[in-house]
Parts: C-alpha cells; sequence; structure tokens
C-alpha cells in the first residue's frame, strides 16, 4: 500500500509496547480478582485514560506540530462521543444475557482486544481503498452524511431491547455447543471430554459485532480528519482503552444523554460534507468514475481548528440539553 505515516517503526513499536503493558498493569494488577467494579473505580480510570490520551496529544503536538496535534485531539473526541452509542447498545445485550457485573469487565476487556485487531485491519483496509480509488472519498463522506440525517431524524427512538433475537446469538447456538447453565466467568469448558462455548463467550460474540458495526460510522468519520495511519491509528485505540471504564462510569445514567443522538448526527454530517468538500465536487475522483467532467466546485479544506471547535460545541450543546431541559412525563395509560 502506497500510503504514508509520520510515525517511524520506533514510534509505532514503543506505542504498541505501551499498549500492551497498560492492558497487562490492567488487567495482570489491577483487576486480577474478579469484583463489581465501583463508579468510583470507574472514574478514576477514566482520569487515568483520559490524562494519558491528552499526555500523548501533546507528545505529537512536541514531536510533530500543532496541525497533527489538532488532528489526532479531533480524531480522538469523535471515536469517544462515538462510543457512547457502543455503551448502549452494550448495556442492552448484557441485560438480556443476565450476566452478573462482577464478570462485566472480563467481557469488556476481552471485547476491547478484539477491537483493537479489528480497528487495525479497517484503518489499513480504508487507508488502501482511498490510496487506490480516490472516488472511495466521496462514498465515505456520503454514507457519514446519510448516517448523520438518520440519527437526526430518529436519534430519540429507542433502540429495539431485542438482544435474545440477535443474529449473532442464534448462529452462535446453532453452530457451536453452548452450555446451557451460567459457568462463570469462563469463556470455555469442559464437560465429558467435550469442550462447550458458554454464555459469556456468547455474549463476548454479539459485543464484537456491535462494535464492528459502529467502526463503520467512526472509521470513516476519522478519515474526515486525517488520513495518516499513525493519527488515526492511535486516536483509535486512545479512544477504545477508556471504553471499558467509561462504561461503569455511565452505565446508570446513560439514559439521561438523551439529546446526544442528534449532536452525534450533526457531527458525522458535518465530517461526511467535509471529507467531500476537501475533494471538491466534479474533483478527481469523479472524473475517474465518469460522473463528472467539470469541477463544479474546487476543493476546500475546512481548517481543523474550526473542525475541532464545531464538533466541541455540538457535543458540549447536547449534553448540556439533555441534562437541563427535562424529559417529557410519560403518559399513564389509566389517565382519564
Amino acid at each position: 500500500m502506497g500510503f504514508h505515516s509520520v510515525g517511524s517503526p520506533l514510534l509505532w513499536g514503543a506505542f504498541l509496547v505501551g499498549v500492551l503493558f497498560m492492558l497487562a498493569l490492567d488487567l495482570g494488577v489491577f483487576h486480577r480478582d474478579t469484583h463489581r467494579v465501583s463508579s468510583r473505580e470507574a472514574l478514576i480510570w477514566s482520569v487515568v485514560w483520559v490524562t494519558l490520551s491528552l499526555c500523548f496529544c501533546g507528545f505529537v503536538w512536541w514531536y510533530f506540530d500543532s496541525q497533527h496535534a489538532l488532528e489526532w485531539l479531533s480524531a480522538y473526541v469523535i471515536e469517544k462521543s462515538l462510543s457512547v452509542d457502543n455503551i448502549f447498545v452494550f448495556i442492552v445485550i448484557f441485560r438480556y444475557m443476565k450476566i452478573p457485573r462482577e464478570h462485566l469487565h472480563r467481557v469488556l476487556f476481552a471485547g476491547i482486544l478484539g477491537a483493537l485487531v479489528l480497528r487495525a485491519v479497517f484503518i489499513l483496509v480504508g487507508l488502501g481503498l482511498i490510496e487506490m480509488f480516490t472516488w472511495s472519498l466521496y462514498l465515505f463522506g456520503g454514507f457519514l452524511i446519510y448516517t448523520g440525517l438518520k440519527l437526526l431524524v430518529s436519534g430519540d427512538d429507542e433502540p429495539d431491547d431485542t438482544a435474545g433475537d440477535s443474529w449473532v446469538k442464534r448462529k452462535a447456538e446453532q453452530w457451536l455447543r453452548v452450555t446451557r447453565e451460567y459457568e462463570g466467568p469462563k469463556f470455555f469448558v469442559n464437560k465429558d471430554g467435550k469442550w462447550f462455548v458458554t454464555t459469556l463467550f456468547v455474549c463476548l460474540l454479539m459485543v464484537e459485532t456491535a462494535d464492528v458495526i459502529f467502526a463503520l460510522d467512526s472509521i470513516p468519520a476519522i478519515f474526515g480528519i486525517s488520513r495518516d495511519p499513525f493519527i488515526v491509528f492511535t486516536s483509535n485505540v486512545c479512544a477504545i482503552l477508556g471504553l471499558r471504564a467509561m462504561f461503569f462510569l455511565l452505565e446508570n445514567v446513560i439514559d439521561r444523554f438523551r439529546f446526544l443522538p442528534y449532536g452525534l448526527g450533526l457531527v458525522l454530517a458535518f465530517i461526511g460534507v467535509k471529507m467531500v468538500l476537501a475533494e471538491g465536487i466534479g474533483g478527481m475522483g469523479l472524473y475517474a468514475l465518469g460522473v463528472a467532467h467539470q469541477t463544479w466546485l474546487d476543493p476546500y479544506e475546512v481548517p481543523i481548528g474550526l473542525s475541532l471547535g464545531l464538533v466541541a460545541v455540538v457535543l458540549v450543546a447536547s449534553v448540556l440539553a439533555s441534562l437541563l431541559i427535562p424529559a417529557p412525563a410519560a403518559t399513564s395509560g389509566n389517565d382519564e
């Protein structure tokens, strides 16, 4: 693949070693024993992950320049915000599968490891498509605009609480030997010389599938900010690493953020428009497809500082609106 990265092999190696060290420290030292993660513990770990991420952003500023640092921070903020949707779906899955709260950390930890690998693959494939087919940027941009408008139209709709009808769950039970009883914090058990997958493993498959679906929104959105593999991958990883702590922090209050989907819809639509404007209307990508034979709108790159400011304002406004504007009272079926 022909794309280039600002990160040297040494920087890539140091970042990956640092990530593996933090994951080993998290699981092997601080969460070695199975326990219920309290809100206080989740808050502490959320602060730790965010602080480490901002320190890395400062390193990018110092080692490269302010432009790359602003791109990194924008990508991080967008990915972090879109993670809230992941959390809501995870809550639905865990409630349906009746996973004890003290075992959620194990599922989320394994899910994050899988997500890191899958995101790396998605990023490489996406950048490869962009490098080979310039017109794919219009597809990414159009998809983000469509997704954003869809969220704006249906942002207040409650997700269907039908995790039990998940295609992944049905296929797992059809193709794999799944235990009938809950086997505790185990993904596999051996019974009478035969290996079975547990309910916890099926739940993990559902979580990973949900993350793949959400990556279809978040990865193109990051491409709208930067196409440098180092910036895209490291910002994505830093946002994902804090997802587990954010889950335990928000699981009991996430329902209050009822205007956040609208804010995310605006952000996705804006990034989609930004991506299309950067290529121009009738640019080389559309020439290659034979769709356009002249330039209708010259390429325009929205300043990264303006992009970050708009994204931050929209997200903060949607959260504040959720907290300050009370939800309409539920109507009772017994009202005369």
